[in-house]
């Protein structure tokens, strides 16, 4: 039976890094390159890279993208869970939470693979104890007692954490959380601070609930955006002149006046400020809320 299509593309790069004709720090094809050098999709040109990561053969850098590993390894004898969550957290700031496997991870610490489980139950408490982690760590401080101060403060703080590893809005879930002891320590300062105002018992979770979906679309749109630009190479305003000729024929039917407008101010925001502008309407709404009779 012959091979999959991407396990021939493995080999045929493994074969010229191991000849010497890609040497350690040479930039290994990328997807964009394998998709052309091989004519097969882009879905098909991940899993090779992916493949290629798993048998240690190449590392995905910011800024610089595939390039050949050297061939001698730091072996570190200790495993440990938080040394696994660590470099799981790494590459899933590289490479995306799709990146992380218990493979992966062993092959950057120079374990075997089913070393791994000794210490983490399977990839889903892996990613788990990785959000909870990283959201520990950007806590600096209790919130102010203010109910309004203290939820700015902890929606702002969860919406860095998501900025700084943008993989963490993924593993977060509204309707099937689990139990992560930092992460909890989020939820409870917004419960404090809402059971502190005149709000209606049975709205306690709405009101937190729509708090923190704010926080999780935003994130998950800019994690998006993210990806399209690693994976098409242009950032977002490049995309758009890209088909601007395209909306302009359709907005120009005059079937989209508002659409027609909002396109003719050349207004531009970040995501950021987007973040910004929904949070201080959410929590002027709730204040209204509170404040009627």
């Amino acid at each position: 039976m012959d091979s999959a299509p991407y396990q021939r593309i493995v080999t045929e790069i493994r074969e010229r890094i191991t000849s010497g004709r890609l040497l350690a720090g040479d930039r290994a094809p990328s997807t964009r390159q394998i998709t052309r050098e091989w004519g097969v999709a882009m879905a098909t040109a991940t899993k090779v890279i992916a493949e290629l990561r798993d048998q240690g053969l190449v590392d995905t850098k910011p800024g610089a993208g595939t390039v050949v590993r050297s061939v001698q390894r730091k072996r570190e004898p200790e495993l440990s869970r938080d040394r696994i969550v660590r470099v799981a957290i790494e590459i899933a700031d590289a490479d995306g939470l799709s990146a992380v496997s218990m493979r992966r991870i062993a092959t950057e610490l120079g374990a075997a693979t089913m070393s791994l489980y000794r210490h983490v139950g399977d990839k889903d408490e892996l990613i788990h104890l990785m959000a909870d982690v990283v959201a520990g760590e950007a806590i600096r401080r209790e919130p102010p007692v203010p109910w309004r101060a203290c939820l700015e403060y902890t929606l702002r703080l969860l919406w860095t954490v998501c900025r700084r590893h943008s993989w963490v809005a993924e593993a977060l879930s509204m309707t099937r959380p689990r139990p992560m002891p930092n992460l909890m320590r989020y939820s409870e300062w917004v419960l404090a601070a809402l059971l502190r105002t005149r709000l209606p018992a049975e709205e306690l979770l709405l009101v937190h609930l729509n708090l923190f979906g704010h926080v999780r679309s935003l994130a998950l749109t800019w994690q998006s955006e993210a990806w399209a630009r690693q994976d098409t190479g242009l950032a977002n305003d490049e995309w758009l002149d890209g088909h601007e000729a395209e909306f302009r024929r359709i907005v120009e039917t005059g079937r989209y006046p508002a659409l027609d407008h909002l396109t003719t101010q050349q207004t531009q925001h970040t995501i950021d400020q987007t973040f910004d502008y929904g949070l201080c309407l959410l929590l002027d709404g709730l204040e209204r809320r509170l404040n009627l009779p």
